[in-house]
This record gives C-alpha cells, structure tokens and sequence, in this order.
C-alpha cells in the first residue's frame, strides 16, 4: 500500500484526489438543487417536505451522508493544501509575466473562491442540517424545514449571504469542472466542447437555481 500513499502524497495524486472528490460533490449538488427547487410548486411545501423526509429518514441515505460528510472534509483540506503548495512553489508572484495571459483569474483564485465557499457552507449547515440532525438525534423527529426556510429567508442580510455564495459557486464551478475532467486524463479533442459547454452551462443553471430560492421566498413568489 506504501505506492498507494505515495501517489495519494504526490501532488498529481492531490489533484487526482481534488477532481474525484470534486466530481461526486457536484453529484450532491445535482440532487440537492433537485429537491430544494421542489419549493417552487408553491403547495405549501408538501412536494418538498415529502423527498425532503425521504432523504432525511432512508437508511441508505444516511448511510451515504457520512461518505459525503468526508468527501467535503477531504476536498477542503486538499485543496487547501494544493493552494499552500502552490504559493510556496511561487514566492515571486508572476513579477516578470502576466497570469491573465495563461490563465483566468478564478482558475488562479480557487482557493480563495473554495474558503469563502466554506465559509458559506459553515453559514448553512448552521441554519438547517445541523439543527434538523440534531433534533432528530434528540426527539427522533425532524424539524419542518419548509417553514424554516420561509423564516430565515425573511432577512435580506441572510438572502444577500446566500446569492454571493451563489456566486463564488458559479466561479469555482467554472474552474474546477471543466478541470477535473482534464486532471483525470478524460479531455480529448472530440468531446472538449461537449465538456466545456456542460460544464459552463452546469456552473452557471445550478448557483441560479439554488440562489433563486431565498430572493423568492423573500420577494414572497413561494410561500
């Protein structure tokens, strides 16, 4: 196993670990848009309150919520480590070229882009995943979450954190999908464009999506 540590050690092996991780959380997000944009069926929260409790109560789903609790640990950490690494490895920032000649600026920026991500991350899990687990944990019955979406999202300060999460989702996206296929070797002249556009039309659907949840309920189109 000691070549399965080195790899994992190296920093292609930091980048392989980066882009798989990547890749099953945006998975994730792929589910959670789905059952969060249930609010907009505007029945009362019954559409969302039922695939919400079916994923908040299903063994397997659980079960499958320990492994994407680690897969974020993993990702953060890691990619807090390529970013160290990659600042080191530059002491003299790009004082004889030009960075924006070779590449974009949030491709240079992703771990600034990926802390405040998890800064947004810490804000949400507070305001629902925490609370309802804990409630579980304790009484063995979920929190209506519904109406605590229509509570929290009452605060134009808290919609206002939301929609610039939103955002330095939609420019992390950009980056980090198009470069996870290209890390994993799965970048080829005929499918580049298939990829580039799936991956600029995700980053762009997705952060939109979750970001129109707050402004509706706040502007009071769900309710």
């Amino acid at each position: 196993m000691s070549w399965f540590s080195q790899t994992l050690t190296s920093s292609i092996g930091k980048k392989l670990l980066m882009a798989l991780t990547g890749l099953f959380l945006i998975s994730f997000l792929v589910i959670h848009a789905t059952i969060n944009a249930m609010i907009f069926y505007n029945d009362g929260g019954e559409t969302f309150t039922h695939w919400g409790h079916f994923m908040g109560t299903n063994p397997i789903v659980r079960t499958l919520e320990i492994g994407l609790i680690i897969g974020f640990l993993v990702h953060i950490v890691d990619g807090l480590i390529l970013w160290k690494n990659n600042s080191e490895a530059r002491p003299i920032k790009y004082a004889m070229n030009k960075p924006s000649a070779n590449s974009t600026w949030y491709s240079r920026s992703m771990g600034l882009l990926g802390t405040l991500l998890l800064i947004f991350l810490v804000i949400h899990t507070a305001h629902f995943w925490i609370p309802n687990r804990s409630n579980q944990f304790a009484t063995g019955e979920e929190l209506n979450l519904y109406q605590m979406m229509l509570d929290i999202f009452q605060n134009p300060l808290v919609v206002l954190i939301y929609v610039l999460g939103c955002i330095s989702l939609f420019w992390h996206l950009l980056h980090g999908f198009k470069s996870a296929f290209q890390t994993l070797g799965l970048n080829h002249i005929k499918y580049n464009g298939a990829i580039n556009f799936l991956g600029t039309a995700f980053s762009i659907v997705v952060p939109i999506l979750f970001a129109l949840m707050p402004i509706s309920i706040y502007l009071g189109w769900v309710y």
